[in-house]
């Protein structure tokens, strides 16, 4: 699907097509054009075909997932940024990447899903002609900036998962755990994947490194860039988290295992020398008989079992072993 917004004569509206002398700057229209889930031949058509842009990006437009990055191009700038959506069922953020086309009077952006960003954005131009006619560089913001404010809610969804498993492992910790935490750290890399390059694209559009870019949208940017730092700040401290919580778990089941054996070797002492004195009375030889007759001798037995049983006991208690 293409939807084609253009600003001419202080009026947004969305036509069909886009004519060829609405590209050039002198006409004073603004142009927004946004392929949704088109394919490889639509969007070669509008790309090669309407704007003449270059066979490198029209290649990695086409490809299914590129890295975040800026490039300039002369008459335009090339840029990928990407969007997330946290998938708490898969334990992964799912990145969706956005290809944009930044010109002195136009703006194209290739991307597949629904977009909550841009549908938001366009929705605000359909309303209001002043968004897309404040040029596209500030469209370009505007929709970068909404991307960005999209993070918070995964973040905080991220968060409350994370003090969540960290409340199950200080509870009762056990091995099927680590596999949660496990997952939290894939989803934290995944993360850290998507923000630091982005920080590093939008410190540059911030910089003003393109002419497309004026100085009253580079401070625009500069804000979205502050945002993007606290964000992978923010994934370094889960990084942390994440570490020690496995680490924690990790003792704390050791720890337990640890009882469970100490509780096992105790039983086993305590029965070692009952096996022994079994064995020696229920042996088919003459053995030293005790006092009291034949009737008497068991329950002699059992005083030695009860008093080598008590005694391991309290040599076990001195020693800090209970």
């Amino acid at each position: 699907m293409t939807r084609v917004l253009a600003h001419l004569d202080g009026v947004t509206r969305q036509v069909d097509r886009v004519d060829p002398a609405w590209l050039s700057p002198e006409s004073g229209a603004t142009i927004w054009v946004d392929l949704v889930n088109a394919t490889d031949e639509e969007v070669k058509a509008v790309l090669a075909g309407e704007f003449h842009f270059h066979e490198l990006t029209v290649e990695d437009a086409i490809s299914a997932l590129q890295y975040p990055k800026v490039e300039s191009y002369g008459s335009y700038v090339y840029l990928i940024m990407h969007r997330i959506d946290f998938e708490g069922a898969e334990h992964c953020f799912k990145t969706h990447d956005v290809d944009f086309f930044l010109g002195r009077n136009y703006v194209v952006t290739i991307h597949t899903g629904e977009s909550r960003s841009l549908q938001h954005i366009g929705e605000v131009c359909s309303r209001n002609p002043r968004a897309l006619g404040e040029g596209a560089a500030a469209l370009l913001h505007r929709i970068i900036d909404a991307m960005v404010d999209n993070y918070r809610p995964e973040i905080e969804e991220f968060t409350d998962r994370l003090d969540e498993l960290e409340e199950k492992v200080f509870e009762g910790s056990s091995p099927i755990l680590t596999r949660d935490i496990l997952n939290l750290k894939k989803d934290v890399a995944s993360l850290r994947r998507v923000v630091q390059p982005q920080r590093d694209v939008v410190g540059r559009l911030a910089r003003r490194e393109f002419a497309l870019i004026d100085e009253a949208v580079a401070y625009r940017f500069r804000d979205v860039h502050d945002h993007l730092i606290r964000i992978a700040d923010e994934s370094m401290l889960f990084q942390d988290r994440i570490t020690g919580l496995l680490d924690a778990n990790l003792a704390i089941v050791s720890n337990q295992l640890n009882s469970i054996m100490k509780v096992l070797t105790i039983l086993s002492t305590l029965f070692l020398p009952l096996t022994v004195l079994t064995g020696m009375w229920g042996m088919n030889v003459e053995l030293p008989h005790l006092p009291g007759g034949e009737p008497v001798q068991f329950w002699w037995v059992v005083v030695m079992m009860i008093a080598v049983s008590s005694g391991l006991l309290l040599f076990f208690r001195r020693r800090g072993w209970l």
